[in-house]
């Protein structure tokens, strides 16, 4: 379509020149051209260069779109969404959609907190220095992409490890004055589930909102979800060269925790509660208003100012799994719950500019900006909850811990990109942050004076890329940057009763290194990456026994670890006629993830681990697809295989008692996901997830939502109908 427009507009001039020359006038009927093309043929690319005030030359990226995918949208089922991109770690518990838990090169899954995660820009990380879990979850069918950013764009977006992850929400539709959308899904374990939208252009606003609600039972017994979300964005582009947004969005669920496992317990059934009285509901806002502005051909500005305001609850009997919850027969009643209360109050302002520039011939590009924090994490916990059975935040007597985590910050970061020849590019940067966290309150068991009342966070960050255009179609590009984690409130003051923290926690720090060569064809599309991670002073978790005997999970500064490994990535495209076509697709990575100079204490004695694998970190995670296409229906079916890893630093192989360490096995996933575009109103879906009923679990997790078992779903079906008006 954009050469046939290239052509026309070409020769339309030429046209126009003859009949002048010829003092003539004729008129020409042309002939109707219809242009075809398929319109997802590879529904995953590279970030261009420059995207608004962002840089990502020289950078590993990805943008999936997502509206192009058959995956199960509707629970949000992160194997099938990022199938595509190699080396994602699906942490797979959360129920029915309810939040995406996934990591890359060997960090940790829990909340995506290894990630600086954004929607439309906008941090929705509770608390960057507090508790840097997402725990906003928005509807999946409000999103039209997702960008992934690796570890190397640390320097722009924040000094996470895992890189950037952003998702792209949908826009009013320009060309209405209204438009309305509904997608509902019903599915296995009573899901049912509604998205409504409208949205659409009146003059120089264009608005969108939308109103979400998901129910299901869940696979487990004892694990219903009860979600919604809304959001409401408006945008007022008075010229050309400005637009200003307003945006307020909220996601809100409870759920219900069906309870860990032992190993004993999951062989036996999987599905299996040994818990009716956990909940856990996480309610966010996230209002935000963002500007964008042209300041002439080579100059543009950004700046967003946004919080997240909301709170994390949780009322549960919070035992390992060898512990039962049962009715006292002196009492006749069940034992008290623990309720824990988080509430957020984070305010975060960004300005960046983006400018450019030539020297000689070449063009070069400059980004640089300023980021502002401001947060307030105020954590009730250890609060004694009533002895029923409901979800009820209510409490008898003071809280066993009542403290404020304040903290203020400052970040200025910028990125050069400088083309030393038309087809090399070098992008050198820096970030420099400086604040400071205050801690406050009382710990009723625990000497004030222990635990530090003030966390400097005081550190610049370097890196570098570079990429080579080898021919229009290839390029070669490497990348490395430093990063940074500090220790949080999660590390300093543990959840649980049974976590305890070492005295004088360490910031971990470390850097993302990779380079890889990068291919897009008319039919085949490659990407080979290799990479490394250094992760100093890691932090990590020992099972243990204290003095008395008692279980305990102990997080401490385990030691350095290093991470290297390939990212392959090859998809292939046939077209069969003009009305079938089909794609092939390999996204598969292979990691090792060892300890370097690291020890642990396990009772009276410290145990040299230098050479074990980390936690959590499969050596191969492989996912492997096939979509064929025949007019308006597409079927695509995922194979993904995940190879096994260890619950603990010290790679203990058989399980404990309590399930809380020991091998989480490989496991092998087979799904199978059609779409049926009925009319360009109406869409069909159907997705089969674990046709073949793999019973398995992801991890062994050493705090929230317990130590233990946690098993993922079976195979189930969901059914979805959208429309369009």
């Amino acid at each position: 379509m954009q050469k046939f427009r290239y052509i026309i507009g070409f020769l339309l001039p030429l046209g126009l020149f003859a009949q002048h020359k010829t003092d003539s006038v004729k008129v020409v009927n042309l002939q109707e051209v219809q242009v075809k093309e398929q319109q997802f043929k590879f529904n995953i690319q590279s970030l261009p260069a420059t995207k608004g005030t962002f840089l990502y030359g020289g950078k590993k990226t990805e943008m999936i779109n997502v509206q192009g995918l058959d995956a199960n949208i509707a629970e949000k089922t992160p194997r099938q969404i990022f199938a595509k991109v190699p080396g994602v770690f699906v942490y797979d518990m959360d129920g029915s959609g309810n939040q995406i838990n996934i990591s890359t090169r060997g960090l940790d899954p829990h909340r995506g907190w290894e990630f600086n995660v954004r929607k439309d820009g906008v941090i929705t990380n509770t608390d960057m220095y507090g508790y840097p879990a997402s725990h906003y979850s928005m509807p999946m069918e409000a999103i039209q992409n997702i960008e992934l950013v690796r570890g190397t764009g640390s320097l722009q977006y924040g000094s996470q490890f895992g890189g950037m992850l952003n998702y792209v929400a949908k826009q009013g539709d320009s060309t209405k004055v209204f438009d309305f959308e509904s997608t509902n899904s019903v599915g296995s374990f009573g899901l049912l589930s509604t998205y409504n939208a409208l949205g659409g252009q009146v003059g120089k606003v264009n608005y969108y909102a939308y109103y979400s609600k998901r129910v299901s039972d869940g696979y487990r017994d004892n694990s219903r979800s009860d979600y919604d979300a809304f959001s409401a964005q408006i945008t007022y582009k008075p010229t050309q060269n400005l637009s200003i947004k307003a945006d307020l969005s909220r996601s809100k669920y409870i759920f219900q925790l069906a309870g860990q496992q032992t190993d004993a317990m999951f062989a036996a059934n999987p599905r299996a509660s040994i818990r009716s009285r956990n909940f856990y509901s996480p309610d966010i806002y996230v209002p935000s208003v963002s500007l964008n502005w042209s300041l002439g051909n080579r100059t543009k500005l950004s700046w967003v100012t946004s919080a997240i305001l909301g709170s994390r609850n949780s009322v549960m009997f919070d035992k390992t799994a060898d512990v039962v919850d049962k009715i006292d027969p002196v009492t006749l009643q069940y034992a008290n719950r623990q309720v824990d209360i988080d509430n957020y109050h984070s305010y975060t302002s960004e300005l960046r500019v983006l400018h450019e520039y030539h020297v000689g011939k070449l063009s070069s590009t400059l980004v640089g900006g300023v980021q502002l924090m401001n947060n307030d994490l105020h954590r009730r916990q250890q609060g004694k909850g009533t002895t029923g059975s409901d979800y009820d935040l209510s409490i008898t007597g003071s809280w066993g811990r009542d403290l404020h985590f304040k903290t203020q910050n400052i970040a200025v970061f910028v990125e050069n990109r400088i083309y030393l020849t038309p087809k090399l590019a070098v992008s050198p940067g820096f970030r420099i942050e400086s604040g400071e966290s205050v801690m406050s309150g009382m710990i009723s068991y625990y000497d004030a004076s222990k635990f530090p009342d003030a966390i400097p966070h005081r550190f610049p960050l370097f890196g570098i890329n570079a990429d080579y255009q080898l021919f229009t179609n290839q390029n070669l590009y490497a990348g490395f940057s430093q990063a940074y984690r500090p220790v949080i409130f999660k590390d300093i003051i543990p959840a649980s009763i049974y976590e305890k923290s070492s005295d004088n926690l360490k910031d971990a720090s470390g850097y993302n290194f990779e380079v890889g060569y990068k291919g897009n064809f008319e039919k085949l599309r490659l990407e080979l990456t290799y990479f490394q991670l250094l992760y100093k002073n890691r932090l990590g978790t020992l099972a243990q026994t204290d003095e008395n005997g008692v279980f305990q999970i102990l997080r401490t500064n385990i030691g350095d670890s290093f991470t290297k490994g390939l990212e392959m990535f090859a998809e292939y495209y046939v077209r069969i006629n003009e009305k079938a076509n089909f794609s092939v697709f390999s996204s598969t990575s292979l990691m090792e993830a060892k300890y370097l100079e690291a020890e642990v204490r396990s009772g009276e004695k410290n145990i040299n681990i230098e050479g074990n694998f980390v936690e959590s970190t499969p050596q191969v995670i492989s996912r492997n697809g096939l979509t064929f296409r025949y007019r308006k229906l597409s079927v695509t079916s995922l194979f993904s295989y995940t190879a096994k890893s260890y619950a603990d630093a010290l790679n203990t192989v058989q399980s404990s008692t309590n399930g809380s360490v020991g091998l989480v096995p490989s496991y092998a996933i087979l799904d199978f996901n059609a779409t049926y575009r009925i009319s360009s109103k109406i869409l069909l879906k159907f997705n089969l997830n674990n046709a073949n009923n793999k019973q398995y679990f992801t991890k062994r997790p050493q705090f929230y939502p317990g130590p233990g078992i946690w098993a993922s779903d079976g195979r189930g079906f969901c059914l979805t109908i959208s429309t369009q008006y």
